[in-house]
């Protein structure tokens, strides 16, 4: 295994492509209790339409999602997580736009609980009576989506931004879209997207890198089998489908969301840079301590409730600003306004310097948490680059390459505001 020190952050990384193709991320924490471990495919609910044997599947909204469900019955009836959790294991799972993970912590018999993780991931086992008797779990579990406002919000701000990307369309799709869902079509998307050269295992924790080696090769055998790529349709335009929407929902207050689409990087260390200069760009346009935020927040159009992120998935990017507000019109405009006068004037020195010391703080910060160093590390994997990077390349991220993100990011004509209202009656 590749033996790679991070001496800027006190880390070493192993990392290994095994005969059958599994990217293998492990970060040895010699001392410590606690153990991580994930195990994930390079697949999610935007990946519906792909090509297999030749032949082509177009699957409905909430595949993905369905199958990450199914993925934990066994053939002799018992439930992965269950097992899990009778081994003193705290599992879980999730699917995304584009990636499908499982994985557990614990503090004992880890080797176990690895050998069980990968075991009921690579063991697929679907029939028409347990397919059946899950649409409804799912069902129940979209319905209690609908009601959120938070979801309607967003999905109705990404339909505003892209006319027919699949990530427009919820991971856990509709009632009605997982009603097409069959045991066939379950299995073929398995054998398209969870082969071993699709995945990434990740193990943070006091363990010996060549023992986890050895426990996946053991547990998925050495057979490479190739991958189809997904396929999202043609390129999106720059420009959104629609700048304004707004629609009443049972909040107590109005929400928002602002934001257009950016152009990802195909991948490696340039994605890598994008993502930091976005998210250093943004902390210093509209972070808690900028100057937007804090007369927005004195004037009492802005609270706590308020974030932001630059969103990478799928072949899109999206800025993604987020609130309450009595007024959500007056803080787009002010918004704008202060986009454009970055754009004009720059940053100063000193909100920039403040501002990366604040960002690498928060990173250093973030190697404590053993679930976090590992997810990043696949997402990095799946993307051709190592988180663990992120620091080293921080420091060397230019205010001008901050100001550059926010006159293409905020260029009017690119911004879309998404506002649900308290219902009137």
């Amino acid at each position: 295994m590749r033996r790679t020190e991070y001496k800027n952050i006190g880390e070493t990384l192993y990392t290994d492509t095994l005969p059958n193709g599994l990217r293998l991320c492990v970060v040895p924490k010699k001392g410590f209790q606690g153990y991580f471990a994930a195990f994930a495919a390079d697949y999610g609910g935007a990946g519906r339409v792909f090509t297999l044997d030749g032949e082509r599947y177009d699957t409905p909204a909430g595949v993905a999602h369905y199958l990450e469900h199914k993925m934990f019955d066994l053939p002799d009836g018992d439930n992965a997580l269950s097992l899990l959790n009778a081994n003193g294991a705290d599992p879980n799972a999730s699917t995304g736009d584009d990636t499908t993970c499982y994985y557990f912590q614990c503090t004992e018999r880890f080797e176990e609980n690895l050998r069980l993780l990968l075991h009921f991931v690579s063991t697929p086992y679907f029939t028409e009576e347990t397919v059946q008797k899950e649409r409804g779990i799912i069902a129940q579990e979209i319905r209690m989506g609908e009601d959120d406002p938070g979801l309607r919000l967003f999905y109705n701000f990404l339909r505003q931004l892209y006319a027919h990307h699949p990530i427009r369309d919820r991971v856990a799709g509709t009632v009605e879209s997982i009603q097409a869902i069959t045991p066939e079509m379950l299995y073929a998307c398995y054998r398209a997207f969870y082969a071993p050269g699709n995945m990434c295992l990740c193990v943070e924790g006091d363990v010996a890198p060549a023992r986890v080696r050895q426990i996946a090769l053991e547990e998925l055998g050495e057979e490479n089998r190739p991958v189809p790529r997904p396929d999202y349709g043609e390129a999106e335009s720059p420009l959104p489908v629609e700048a304004f929407h707004k629609e009443e929902a049972p909040v107590s207050a109005p929400q928002f969301m602002i934001g257009s689409k950016l152009s990802p990087e195909a991948g490696g260390e340039a994605a890598l840079r994008q993502r930091l200069v976005s998210q250093l760009a943004l902390r210093l346009l509209v972070g808690a301590s900028s100057p937007f935020y804090t007369r927005l927040y004195g004037e009492g159009l802005l609270n706590r409730d308020f974030d932001y992120e630059a969103y990478f998935s799928s072949g899109t990017g999206t800025l993604i600003i987020e609130g309450e507000s009595e007024d959500p019109e007056a803080v787009f405009e002010a918004l704008k306004q202060e986009a454009a006068r970055v754009s004009r004037e720059g940053f100063s020195e000193e909100s920039f310097e403040r501002a990366k010391r604040a960002s690498l703080g928060a990173r250093l910060r973030g190697l404590e948490d053993f679930g976090g160093v590992c997810l990043s590390l696949i997402s990095g994997v799946f993307e051709g680059y190592c988180s663990f990077d992120a620091i080293a390349l921080l420091d060397r991220v230019t205010k001008a390459a901050c100001e550059d993100f926010i006159r293409e990011a905020f260029a009017p004509e690119k911004l879309v505001i998404s506002i649900l209202e308290p219902k009137k009656d």
